[in-house]
């Protein structure tokens, strides 16, 4: 669903990526979408509000509760570069003036929050309060990356966890594309960009989890290949069992590559309750650092049995969220963060909600 804010007058230029974005969506929520691929020939254009069955907001808005937990190659090294610059332009999706935020809601029980509104978010940059241009909560493709820990200390998990990403990949959108990437001692690429699970099924045919873990380089591998991504929205998997004790990058270079990025991470987290390094106990700290930083989240497996249906929430999320765009009034081209914040203003009765998304990005540099 697509809507304007305020004014009926968006200008086309700011537009011209968001009808982009809106372009060959999967499951479609709203039919206004072909509207906004007029928008780059118009100056202008007014969207009407959705209409409603009924007045009381209550009946628009879904808490989705999560489905019943149930008991269910030859690689090729893609060389890093430690010490590259990080700094490559800002990443977080502006195109002109046009900031591009997407989230997710949820309850107090972590379950999806859906059917909000426009007038249910209000955004903030730097905190000056922005004008809402463009508000969608479609199923539009996106550009997965899957990072899979294939260390010594995955032995005996590495069936779940295969099976987990191959119900992640079912049950996503089918216009969505995939590469996965499998790490141990140093990152390799499993799988390149496709959208036929058969053929990552087969890549991952023949596993043998060994050696140490070389996560942080892993993440930065997955970052630098979705440059090659053809969808505007983009985000990254992490199966993990624990933290980094064999990369080049640093925490802070892969953290500040993440913030620089347009890339939503999440990770499945099969952490050790006795765990026997510094690094393994460092590990649920890190990865809640890096999904965190990306507007995504960490969802911890306390029982590996329950992975796949854990990586079915984590696909319906992607499926669900909302995206908010704005135009920045600060047109300084300076490569300064910017902080950014979403308030929610629910309809009265709701519990209360926790907004997921980015704290901010870079402005572009000259």
């Amino acid at each position: 669903m697509v809507s304007a804010s305020g004014s009926p007058q968006v200008a086309a230029a700011s537009i011209e990526y968001q009808a982009r974005w809106m372009h060959h969506q999967g499951r479609r929520r709203c039919p206004l979408w072909l509207a906004f691929l007029l928008m780059p020939l118009i100056s202008s254009v007014f969207l009407p509000g959705r209409a409603r069955a009924q007045d009381d907001p209550l009946n628009q808005v879904h808490i989705n509760t999560p489905l019943p937990l149930t008991t269910k190659a030859t690689t090729t090294t893609v060389p890093l570069t430690p010490g590259a610059s990080l700094r490559s332009g800002i990443m977080f999706r502006v195109d002109t003036n046009l900031v591009l935020v997407p989230l997710t809601v949820t309850d107090p029980m972590d379950r999806l929050v859906t059917g909000l509104e426009q007038q249910n978010f209000q955004i903030y940059e730097d905190n000056r309060a922005q004008t809402i241009r463009a508000f969608s909560c479609d199923d539009a493709p996106v550009s997965i990356g899957i990072i899979l820990d294939l260390s010594g200390s995955m032995a005996d998990k590495v069936v779940r966890a295969r099976g987990a990403l191959l119900q992640f990949m079912q049950t996503s959108n089918p216009e969505d594309e995939f590469f996965v990437i499998g790490f141990n001692d140093r990152p390799f690429l499993l799988s390149d960009f496709t959208s036929d699970v058969n053929k990552v099924e087969a890549n991952l045919a023949n596993l043998h989890p060994e050696r140490r873990t070389a996560l942080l380089d892993a993440i930065y591998l997955g970052l630098q290949k979705m440059k090659q991504a053809k969808w505007p929205r983009k985000a990254l998997l992490i199966i993990s069992d624990g933290g980094d004790n064999n990369s080049r990058y640093t925490e802070g270079e892969v953290r500040s590559a993440v913030r620089e990025s347009d890339v939503q991470i999440y990770a499945l987290g099969i952490f050790d309750a006795e765990a026997a390094t510094v690094e393994e106990q460092n590990g649920p700290l890190l990865l809640n650092n890096i999904t965190t930083d990306s507007g995504g989240r960490l969802f911890r497996v306390d029982d590996i049995s329950e992975m796949a249906d854990i990586a079915t929430r984590i696909s319906a999320e992607l499926r669900d969220e909302y995206v908010l765009g704005y135009s920045t009034n600060d047109l300084k081209m300076d490569g300064k963060w910017r902080k950014v914040r979403v308030k929610l203003l629910p309809p009265p009765g709701l519990p209360p909600l926790t907004v997921h998304a980015r704290t901010g990005y870079y402005a572009p540099l000259q």
